[in-house]
């Protein structure tokens, strides 16, 4: 797990560490010292602690005048035993949406499992962002399984082109305008 970091190529455009409005903003990162673990697995330095010893995150984008973030996730998703989901929401999303950001991409594709509780800070976060939306890509099978048995993905835009989205070839703002344009038609129906 180790090798595995988070995406990169937009650095250019964007730093979370760089970002006065970011949750992360003046973030240090060592290319050499790991230091955060996933149960007994060493993570990359790249990727951020939200306060879960199971889940981390790279904000890779965020757009302050249109609205939005794309958030890179690793991990386990455990909020039976962790409640992650609490510590995303009250770490990162909260502080997000006091920026004005209330559309989010959830990028799902190194989050390895998820485990379940109830859905309060789902519901919470999903009535905090009013006329936003929360989108999920490229999240495993089994995990949006999961989603919809335990009815979480009522509070996501999930399935169909978002399962397989070819992202890491596009700009963030391509990739919000595909996404967007997704939820639109979906909530739209």
């Amino acid at each position: 797990m180790h090798d595995i970091e988070p995406y990169y190529r937009w650095r250019e455009l964007y730093l979370a560490e760089e970002d006065d409005r970011s949750p992360f903003f003046g973030k240090e990162y060592s290319e050499f010292f790991f230091s955060d673990v996933i149960y007994n697995h060493v993570i990359h330095p790249q990727w951020d602690n939200i306060g879960s010893t199971t889940l981390f995150l790279k904000i890779i984008y965020a757009d302050y005048e249109i609205g939005f973030a794309i958030i890179e996730l690793m991990g386990e998703w455990n909020d039976t035993l962790y409640n992650d989901i609490q510590a995303l929401k009250r770490n990162i999303i909260d502080h997000l949406i006091e920026e004005g950001i209330n559309q989010f991409i959830l990028i799902g594709e190194n989050v390895l499992n998820y485990h379940p509780s109830d859905d309060s800070y789902y519901e919470e976060w999903y009535e905090d962002i009013e006329e936003g939306w929360i989108a999920t890509l490229n999240f495993r099978e089994h995990i949006m399984e999961e989603f919809s048995r335990e009815n979480i993905d009522q509070y996501f835009v999930t399935g169909g082109k978002l399962n397989d989205m070819a992202w890491r070839t596009r700009q963030p703002a391509e990739v919000y305008k595909l996404v967007e344009a997704l939820v639109t038609k979906r909530l739209s129906l």
